[in-house]
């Protein structure tokens, strides 16, 4: 992937620029991303349209206290608290680029912050009485254009997936959308029909862990979904990732 294909296709753009501001865009893919920022300036102001719709939002998360043991523990990690020149670790840059846990660690915090904002999103648009979900999975499902189309938080303990659809569809009266799990064995099951706009809430299965459904996709099915629970009878029209968080 290049800029100028970044230039012709505004779908991806907009995915780019979204990711970007959330915090999911990480490692080499987000160090080539601010490049391409400072050579494109139609580019910036992408980012900076995804920045304000998302980052006043932010306020609206609430506080959440680190357990007292974190401190210690990075402290521990990061060799701070035996370290007798308190500026000789930050010095030595190199050492700290190289430092794949600490990267690794610092995504998990860019990961979770971005829950936080989807989170902020899905409440916003919810009835006020209706509890938030404390999400622990997430998956943003594209199209083949790379454009985001809906966004899934998954509640394992209360056992509730919240499906938002952040770009409305257009579906036929004869036809409905229905999400699938796809398994790390390749088989499928339906975890029931989702809206083609707006939130809707489904149940979530105890099973559904990042490792044993690594995908989450939609087809576009007849009124009323497919007639197996276990293959779809339509396309694929969008999927994504499940992740845990």
């Amino acid at each position: 992937m290049n800029l100028h294909q970044i230039k012709n296709n505004p779908a991806l753009q907009e995915k780019l620029a979204s990711e970007y501001v959330l915090g999911t865009l990480r490692g080499g893919a987000r160090r080539r991303f601010e490049a391409w920022l400072k050579q494109d300036a139609a580019l910036r102001q992408v980012v900076g349209k995804w920045e304000a719709h998302l980052v006043p939002m932010a306020e609206f998360a609430p506080a959440v206290t680190a357990p007292a043991s974190v401190w210690p523990a990075l402290e521990k990690r990061l060799n701070l608290s035996t370290t007798k020149d308190p500026f000789a670790y930050w010095r030595n840059w190199g050492k700290l680029r190289e430092d794949l846990a600490f990267w690794r660690g610092l995504g998990m915090f860019s990961t979770t912050a971005a829950v936080v904002l989807v989170s902020v999103l899905l409440s916003k648009q919810a009835d006020q009485q209706q509890p938030t979900p404390q999400a622990n999975y997430v998956a943003t499902l594209s199209d083949d254009k790379a454009q985001a189309i809906a966004v899934i938080t998954g509640d394992s303990k209360r056992g509730q997936l919240q499906i938002r659809m952040v770009t409305a569809q257009n579906i036929a009266a004869d036809k409905s959308l229905e999400l699938w799990a796809v398994g790390k064995d390749g088989k499928v099951k339906s975890l029931g029909l989702v809206a083609d706009k707006g939130i809707i809430t489904l149940p979530m299965p105890k099973d559904m862990t990042a490792d044993s459904v690594p995908l989450l996709a939609v087809t576009l099915e007849p009124k009323g979904g497919s007639g197996n629970p276990e293959k779809p009878s339509g396309p694929i029209i969008f999927k994504g990732n499940w992740v845990q968080i």
